[in-house]
C-alpha cells in the first residue's frame, strides 16, 4: 500500500460521488458511481456496497479497482487516479460503519469494500499527465 498525499486526499475528499472502475476476469470493464464512501486512513478507502451487481461479481473475480477525482476548472484543475486492491467484508467494524452510513440515507449495506491503495497517478492534462506520484 502507499500513503495518499495530502493534495490527493483533498481532491478525493471533495467528491460527493466517486466513479469506481472494475473489470471482470475476462477484462470487460464496468464503471459505477459510489455515493457512500470515506477514507479509513491514509492508505485505505471504504466503499459502501448498496447496489453493486456487476461490480460485486467483478470484485470477486478480479479485486483491482480504479477511482478518479478532480477539482477546479479547466485548464487549471487537479485530478488524480487511485488504483488498489479491494477486500469485501460483510461483518466487523468496517461493515458496521458501512451499515451506519447506509442507514443515514435510508439504505441497507450489502457489504463494505475496503480499497487498499497501491498506486496513485496524476490525471490532470499537461506534461505530467499519467505520471505516477505514489
Amino acid at each position: 500500500m502507499v500513503k495518499v498525499p495530502v493534495e490527493v486526499k483533498d481532491v478525493l475528499s471533495n467528491q460527493k460521488i466517486l466513479p469506481v472502475a472494475t473489470a471482470s476476469s475476462e477484462g470487460v470493464p464496468n464503471v459505477i458511481f459510489v455515493g457512500l464512501w470515506k477514507f479509513i486512513d491514509d492508505e485505505r478507502l471504504l466503499l459502501v456496497d448498496n447496489f453493486f451487481k456487476k461490480t460485486r461479481k467483478n470484485l470477486e473475480e478480479n479485486p483491482i479497482v480504479a477511482i478518479v477525482g478532480f477539482d477546479g476548472e479547466m485548464p487549471n484543475f487537479r485530478s488524480y487516479q487511485v488504483k488498489g486492491r479491494a477486500e469485501i467484508t460483510t461483518s466487523g467494524d468496517h461493515f458496521d460503519e458501512a451499515s451506519e452510513m447506509s442507514r443515514s440515507k435510508e439504505l441497507q449495506a450489502k457489504a463494505a469494500v475496503i480499497v487498499h491503495i497501491e498506486e496513485i497517478y496524476n490525471a490532470a492534462p499537461g506534461p505530467d499527465a499519467g505520471a505516477q506520484i505514489a
